[in-house]
């Protein structure tokens, strides 16, 4: 996708309702908690079942909050631009 026809497409959809676009990024933001919640319910049954390989675990989970954490940073900045604010 070009630059322009990304400008495009973000000044036609700037004209959303704020209100909507708040309600858009609240149930944008459900799927990142759950998300983190799952990472580490993981890490704990993990840790439980093979303690050694805490260390491991702990690695691979930071990594994979970061990148779920990151969506839902993603979703704000959607929310901004959808807002127009």
């Amino acid at each position: 996708m070009s630059s322009v026809l990304l400008a495009q497409e973000v000044a036609t959809t700037a004209g959303i309702n704020p209100g909507l676009a708040a309600i858009g990024y609240g149930l944008g933001a459900i799927g990142p908690g759950i998300g983190v919640g799952l990472i580490w319910a993981a890490v704990i049954n993990g840790t439980a079942r093979q303690p050694e390989a805490q260390g491991k675990l702990m690695g691979i989970a930071w990594t994979t909050f970061v990148l779920v954490e990151v969506l839902a940073l993603i979703g704000l900045v959607v929310y901004f631009i959808a807002s127009g604010g």
